[in-house]
This record gives C-alpha cells, structure tokens and sequence, in this order.
C-alpha cells in the first residue's frame, strides 16, 4: 500500500519503488494494480453514485450560487493522459499532439467532485466520440439520467427550462447539454452567454488540475501496462472525491495541471438545443439574469 501511494503521489518509476522498498519492478506493478482496484471497488458505490433527482437540483443550486449558471447539472470535458505505446496497438492512441494517450473524460458539480468518469477510451478519438460511446452520454441521449422536471430560470415564471450539462465546442449541441456559440461575428448577448458557460465551464477545468497536483504521477507519463494504467487513473479519480469530501471544498482555482485537453473538432447540434441556448441567452440578458460585472468581463 505504501508503495502505491508513494506512486501516486509522486510518480516514481517502478525502479525507484524496487529500491525504495525492496521489492521487484513486477511485483510493484501488481501491487500498484490490484490495490487500485480494490480502492475503486471500496469506494466507487461511496463517493462516486450516479445522483438522483434531488441531488441533481442540489448540484444545480450550487452552480447557480457559484457560477451564476442556473439550471446546470454538471460540467463535462475530456483530458489525454500520457502513456507508453501499449503492445500491438498501432496508432489507435496515437493523440493529434504527437504522443500516445487514453481519454479520462469526466462530468464534475460545483464543488470539483467527479460525478462520473470513463476512462480508456483511444487518445486518437474526439471528445464528442468518446462522450457519445460512454454510458453517460448514452444514458443522456436516452433520458435516463433522472434529471428533475423543466423548472423556470431563478426570477421568472416561464418558459420551463430543462436541466443542463455544459461542455466546450468539441460537444454537439442539445437539449441538455450547452455549449458556447462559434466565435465568429458574435453580437454583445452571445458573448455574454459564452463568458457565462465559461464560469461554469472552468470548474471542471479546476477539478483536473486539483487532480494532477494531488495525484502527481499524472504529471509523467505512465510507463505501466494499459489495464493497470486505466485502474490507477480511477482509484486516484476516486481518492480525488474521497479527500474532497474529508477536507471540504474550499481551495484557489488558478491551479496548473498537465492534463492536456482534446482539440475541439467540428460538431453540429440540433434545433431543440438551440432554442434552450437562446433562452439562457436572453435571460442572461434580462434584469432576473444579468450580473453587474458581465460586459466588463466580455
């Protein structure tokens, strides 16, 4: 255990972990791999449950009074971490910046927690690939997350808006998930819309970055076997959820991480999800959801 944490924490080579406490390179490696497991097993169910529909308004209520974006369930994004080639894998995790990766993509609340996570998938697919193919993306497309009914935006009675996530552009736009306007030729409203999606936005850009500093092997690239990879990935995912938890949610959010995001490709979204994008624009125009410092920021 002492050598899996001192891993994780640090991010030592096996050899330095043979030395350190005597024990042999492989034998590290299984140690580091069956513990991870066994922490994800002990602690996923604990710390990392799909919500239900009242803890998804009170994920919400905290994006509303931490971000000032209501109606927001969660923020998404996807991260590269950085491997050795695994065996026999061609260019299949060969990333666009010229190294090989897998995709940690992760929905995170308001409080930098980890509410869902799927780790694995090719570093050569796109976010929206990998978001599409994930349980999560498929239970959204499916309506089967349990998100709360359509509620009217704070200080208004009408229209009931659904409850949404809010990705960057690599996301097709819908009905429950946002995503910014092109930024091309943008009038004052949608840049306001996209300065207020960015607020939100960014928390889960902090969550990786509070994940890297803790957990410093994901600063290095991971010269582990791609299963024993993935499973440390998940137990410090976990771990991550667990400290927070302990230790409360208060920290400074201009944190460094060397989580590298995907590059944004071309997505379309459909008109139902640009309708509820121009609803939040409006409102974050009008009296009931402007803030004061907004156009100064844009």
């Amino acid at each position: 255990v002492f050598s899996l944490f001192r891993y994780l924490g640090t991010g030592q080579s096996l050899a330095s972990l043979h030395f350190a406490f005597l024990v042999g390179k492989s034998t590290a490696s299984v140690i580091i791999r069956e513990t991870c497991v066994a922490i994800w097993d002990a602690l996923h169910a604990a710390v990392m449950a799909q919500p239900h529909k009242e803890q998804w308004k009170e994920i919400a209520d905290v994006f509303q009074q931490t971000c000032q974006f209501p109606n927001c369930a969660g923020a998404i994004d996807g991260k590269h971490i950085r491997i050795k080639k695994p065996v026999r894998s061609g260019s299949q995790y060969y990333n666009y910046k010229k190294y090989f990766s897998f995709v940690l993509f992760a929905m995170c609340d308001a409080n930098y927690s980890f509410r869902y996570i799927d780790v694995g998938s090719y570093g050569s697919r796109s976010d929206s690939a990998v978001f599409a193919h994930s349980d999560f993306g498929k239970l959204l497309h499916d309506k089967a997350l349990d998100l709360p009914e359509h509620t009217a935006l704070p200080g208004t009675t009408s229209p009931a808006m659904p409850f949404v996530f809010v990705g960057d552009e690599a996301f097709a736009l819908g009905e429950n998930l946002m995503r910014p306007y092109s930024s091309r030729g943008l009038s004052l409203a949608r840049r306001v819309f996209n300065y207020r999606l960015t607020r939100a936005r960014r928390v889960v850009e902090c969550a990786f970055g509070i994940l890297a500093n803790k957990w410093r092997f994901l600063h290095t690239p991971i010269h582990l076997k791609l299963e024993t990879a993935i499973s440390a990935v998940k137990a410090a995912c976990v771990l991550h959820n667990f400290v927070r938890a302990r230790d409360g949610y208060n920290f400074e959010d201009s944190l460094t991480h060397s989580l590298h995001s995907h590059r944004p490709s071309v997505v379309r979204g459909h008109r139902q999800g640009a309708a509820v994008r121009e609803q939040f624009t409006a409102y974050f125009m009008s009296p009931h959801g402007a803030l004061p410092w907004q156009l100064d920021a844009i």
